[in-house]
């Protein structure tokens, strides 16, 4: 019993470990996925899916969203840390400077939640932010 709770934690040790190093990269590369299951589910104020294949899509998304409407983005990350036995907490932010002809940028906080199956990979992840997405949405257009 002491062997699989050891194995459980490494794996939870991994996941942690790989957030840590992909998540500040995600708008510039590609994440791997082995860390997730494959009918992994995803929740943000405005996606939702389940499946490994939509997740893959999701961070395709974000960089090409990045690459075209920014001259730079980022991904802050602040805190990666287990909150409970099977939970991680992501703390986070996201800032950028839009490319369109007038100056205005984007800044918002957030943080992630993912739980992790009994097999120690991530089945869910849901993105939390600090407000709505219209409030998101006004910042591209600048005061």
């Amino acid at each position: 019993m002491v062997t699989s709770t050891l194995n459980y934690q490494e794996k939870v040790d991994k996941c942690i470990e790989i957030l840590k190093l992909e998540l500040p990269t995600l708008f510039e590369k590609q994440i791997s996925y082995d860390i997730y299951s494959k009918d992994i589910s995803f929740k943000d104020p405005v996606n939702s899916f389940k499946g490994k294949f939509f997740y893959r899509i999701i961070f395709w998304t974000l960089r090409f969203h990045g690459q075209l409407f920014f001259t730079d983005i980022h991904f802050d990350l602040h805190e990666v840390k287990q909150s409970e036995s099977d939970i991680i907490r992501a703390d986070w932010t996201v800032r950028g400077s839009l490319l369109v002809p007038w100056k205005t940028s984007i800044f918002f906080n957030g943080f992630s939640i993912y739980k992790l199956n009994d097999d120690g990979l991530i089945y869910d992840h849901v993105d939390n932010w600090d407000r709505k997405p219209t409030e998101i949405l006004k910042q591209f257009f600048g005061k």
